[in-house]
C-alpha cells in the first residue's frame, strides 16, 4: 500500500495554495426576455381561405382534365393547367365515382324471386361442372399411373 503520510506532488500543490487565484464570483446575467412568438403568432394574417368549388366546377374540371389527358398531355400538367393540386384531383374523382354507381342502381331492381331461382340454377351447374372436372382428373390421373407403372 502507499504511504498515506507522504502525497508527493499534490501535497506541494497544496502548499502552494495561497498562489492559486480564488473563485471568483459567478457572472450576474440579465433576466430573460419575454417571448417574442406569442406577439407574433397574434400579429400575423390569418392563412387564406381555401377555395370551395360547386359540383359543377369540379366536374367541368375534371372533364377537361380528362380531354387533355386523351389529347397526349401529361395527368400532372393537366392538373396544373387546372389550377389545383393533385390531391384535389384525386379526392373530386373518388367522390364522383360513388355518385355514378347510384345513378346506375336505380335503373331497375331485381326482384328477389328471381334472383333466388338465379342463384339455385348457378349452384346446381357449379356441381355439375366440378363432378365433370373431378371425374377428368381422375381419369387423367390413372393414365399417368399406368404410363409411369405405378399401379
Amino acid at each position: 500500500m502507499a504511504d498515506e503520510s507522504s502525497a508527493g506532488p499534490v501535497a506541494a500543490a497544496v502548499a502552494t495554495g495561497a498562489e492559486v487565484k480564488a473563485p471568483t464570483a459567478k457572472k450576474q446575467r440579465s433576466p430573460r426576455p419575454q417571448k417574442a412568438a406569442s406577439e407574433q403568432a397574434q400579429s400575423k394574417t390569418p392563412a387564406a381561405k381555401p377555395k370551395r368549388y360547386s359540383e359543377k366546377e369540379k366536374s367541368e374540371k375534371l372533364k377537361r382534365i380528362e380531354a387533355q389527358v386523351t389529347e397526349g398531355s401529361t395527368l400532372k400538367d393537366a392538373i396544373r393547367s387546372a389550377g389545383i393540386s393533385e390531391q384535389t384531383y384525386y379526392h373530386w374523382k373518388g367522390a364522383a365515382k360513388p355518385v355514378e354507381l347510384k345513378d346506375t342502381k336505380d335503373t331497375k331492381p331485381v326482384p328477389a324471386g328471381d334472383e333466388l331461382a338465379d342463384l339455385v340454377q348457378l349452384e346446381e351447374e357449379n356441381q355439375r361442372l366440378r363432378k365433370l372436372l373431378a371425374e377428368k382428373l381422375r381419369a387423367e390421373n390413372a393414365e399417368l399411373r399406368k404410363r409411369l407403372g405405378l399401379n
